[in-house]
């Protein structure tokens, strides 16, 4: 670990992004080019005093997850969060849950969207990034790693987690995630990772285990979602998916259809924002 170095090189990174590039509003009176110390750790979800400690080559080890998410807020290309998990002691950088590396250019875009919840997702099914207005409308993720990382693994061993959406749709949701899911572990060549979930949830979970048996499979592209909301009621919205050139990771954004009710609810969403997020998280509004 070379924390001197470190802090150099989050210094050079933060200095060459702009406010602009990362949906943030200059303001007058920049007195430095790039970002503030504070608009990088908002931006990587960690105190001000925490990244402050490593700009400065102090403190301990940081985490892998830490990484991670300075690597997203600071636009990392893959060569360049490869050497920051290098300086930290982090030789082999993760490549699972929500640890993996966001491509910039679907950080960029997910930037601009900040009149539609939207949020980016690996493959599996692994929240990596949200806007606040997709934070509002679904939640917080509820797992930084492991299995429970997966909200398709959430789905057939959590209960709570099936809340978000009316029980009556929950066979049609169940279906076209394993769909996808076979999709996805075709794609990635049965790795490991992959085809250890799809064990782990034949041994535990009769209804996966049957669907996985019917061999059918289907990308999910886009959906009509029907989001139980804990302060909107129900949300009746399109969920559209853009891709990513290898098809690991993906855009996701809500829109409400023209004339319809979600156009009011998603309009209150963006006053609301996350203020109501301590109500309910544990009963289910989490996605």
């Amino acid at each position: 670990m070379n924390l001197s170095e470190l802090g150099a090189f989050l210094r050079t990174r933060r200095a060459r992004i702009t406010p602009a590039e990362v949906g943030l509003v200059s303001g007058p009176r920049r007195r430095v080019p790039g970002l503030r110390r504070e608009e990088v750790a908002q931006l990587a979800g960690t105190s001000v005093d925490y990244y402050i400690e490593l700009e400065r080559g102090r403190g301990a080890q940081p985490s892998e997850q830490i990484l991670a998410a300075l690597a997203r807020a600071l636009r990392l290309d893959g060569d360049e969060r490869d050497h920051l998990f290098r300086l930290a002691g982090r030789t082999e950088p993760v490549t699972q849950g929500t640890a993996v590396h966001v491509q910039p250019a679907m950080l960029a875009l997910l930037d601009r969207l900040d009149s539609t919840p939207a949020q980016i997702i690996t493959d599996l099914h692994e929240t990596l990034a949200q806007n606040r207005l997709a934070v509002a409308l679904l939640g917080p993720p509820a797992h930084a790693s492991g299995p429970g990382a997966s909200y398709v693994y959430r789905w057939f061993t959590d209960p709570s987690s099936r809340l978000i959406y009316p029980e009556d749709e929950h066979p049609h949701h169940a279906r076209v995630m394993v769909h996808d899911l076979r999709a996805a572990v075709a794609r990635r060549g049965h790795d490991a990772r992959s085809m250890d979930m799809v064990a782990r949830l034949r041994r535990t979970s009769r209804e996966f285990a049957e669907l996985w048996d019917s061999g059918d499979v289907a990308v999910r592209r886009g959906d009509r979602k029907r989001i139980n909301h804990p302060s909107l009621g129900v949300v009746d919205v399109h969920c559209q998916n853009l891709f990513s050139e290898d098809g690991r990771q993906r855009l996701q954004f809500f829109t409400a259809p023209a004339g319809s009710p979600a156009v009011e609810q998603l309009r209150l969403l963006a006053v609301i924002g996350v203020q109501n997020l301590e109500r309910d998280l544990t009963g289910g509004w989490r996605r």
